[in-house]
């Protein structure tokens, strides 16, 4: 709520440090702006995500990944927007590569590191999507968010960063094969 945050951030100003009239009255003008630019902002976000559906035309492939859990329509239309066909890719390993969500092996000779970068190479765009949505895919469905617990728990190092990327990784398999096979998704019972 902007107009509480205002009153919040303006409480707080006045309780550190006693201000000047002439500034006091100037920090009420700038709050008050930022309020009014937030209200805005949050009025446009509303009116983008209705154009959005508005503009997604209901295909067969935005209700099979709107029917995953957690996907709604703007994830769906920009995911599909940077997939195109799913017939470009011959498997669910070249679509998450086109993705960037690929590991980099690092070895030298018999020694093998438990700690693999991911590849930013690919399509940001779509890499940022699926990101997103699995993070969101993940409070939803029980599977995803068993999985993300599971990784998250395996190492010590950046756990929730590594997790969250290894269930885009998991939810490029399922939209592969969801699109793929025409199917709608189906939650585990």
């Amino acid at each position: 709520n902007p107009e509480a945050l205002a009153k919040t951030i303006q409480k707080a100003v006045r309780a550190s440090y006693r201000l000047d009239k002439v500034i006091a009255n100037s920090v009420d003008t700038v709050l008050s702006v930022y309020a009014e630019e937030i209200k805005a902002f949050q009025k446009m976000i509303k009116d983008l995500d209705k154009a959005i559906e508005k503009v997604v035309q209901v295909t067969d492939e935005e209700q099979i990944l709107r029917s995953i859990p957690g996907i709604g329509p703007v994830y769906a239309a920009g995911i599909l927007a940077e997939i195109g066909q799913i017939e470009r890719f011959d498997n669910e390993a070249k679509l998450a590569k086109y993705a960037g969500l690929s590991w980099r092996e690092k070895q030298s000779g018999a020694y093998a590191s438990d700690n693999t970068p991911l590849k930013r190479t690919g399509n940001a765009y779509l890499r940022y999507y699926l990101v997103e949505a699995a993070n969101r895919v993940r409070i939803q469905d029980p599977v995803f968010g068993e999985y993300y617990r599971r990784k998250y728990q395996e190492v010590k190092h950046t756990p929730s960063k590594r997790a969250l990327v290894l269930t885009a990784r998991k939810l490029i398999r399922v939209i592969f094969f969801l699109l793929k096979n025409h199917q709608i998704y189906q939650e585990k019972r």
